[in-house]
């Protein structure tokens, strides 16, 4: 019995109490050839993805102790969350900034950002921190057209960290947590919790 059919009837059993079970279930409705799912496919190009990796491996290296953002698949996080969650204006911004990002690399190296050394790409990432720092302050409060390298710190930060390399092993992590105790002090070296 599927999901559909076990709603229908419970509705049934309690005397109809879930109204229109079968239009509210329209939309769970799948055929039986899409059980599995294709790759998502977002407004970002794939050269994108693996570009937004890069750069959020710069931005979260992989360390002895955790690894980075690449692990997390953070181009494909930030793939659907600019697909699903911006609005058109903050699309329009962040697309026009990989374009950007690609050719202030190729005037400041003469190359792409996946041939830099982690040295240059360091370095990179730190002038379009500036850059981006520059920017904030200048536009006016309420202005929504902020840095393009601003949206990929943001996401890259969200996804890594709700991310189960990110909350599991960059993170102090705890499945079932017990009590809550709001001051609790951390050993020497010990991870922030997740």
């Amino acid at each position: 019995m599927n999901r559909r059919d076990a709603i229908a009837t419970l509705s049934t059993l309690f005397g109809g109490t879930i109204i229109g079970s079968q239009t509210f279930l329209a939309g769970c409705a799948s055929p039986a050839s899409e059980h599995k799912e294709p790759p998502y496919v977002g407004i970002l190009s794939d050269v994108d993805v693996a570009l937004l990796d890069e750069i959020g491996e710069t931005i979260l290296p992989t360390t002895p102790d955790s690894p980075g953002a690449k692990a997390a698949k953070i181009g494909e996080f930030i793939n659907v969350m600019v697909t699903e969650c911006y609005s058109p204006e903050e699309q329009q911004i962040f697309q026009a900034g990989l374009p950007a990002l690609v050719a202030a690399v190729q005037a400041q190296h003469t190359s792409d950002f996946v041939s830099l050394t982690p040295e240059q790409r360091h370095a990179f990432v730190l002038g379009l921190e500036a850059e981006a720092r520059e920017h904030g302050q200048s536009l006016a409060p309420g202005d929504p057209n902020v840095h393009y390298y601003s949206m990929i710190k943001q996401l890259t930060l969200l996804g890594y960290f709700t991310s189960e390399p990110g909350a599991t092993q960059a993170l102090e992590y705890v499945a079932v947590p017990g009590r809550y105790e709001g001051c609790m002090p951390l050993a020497e070296n010990q991870k922030a919790w997740a």
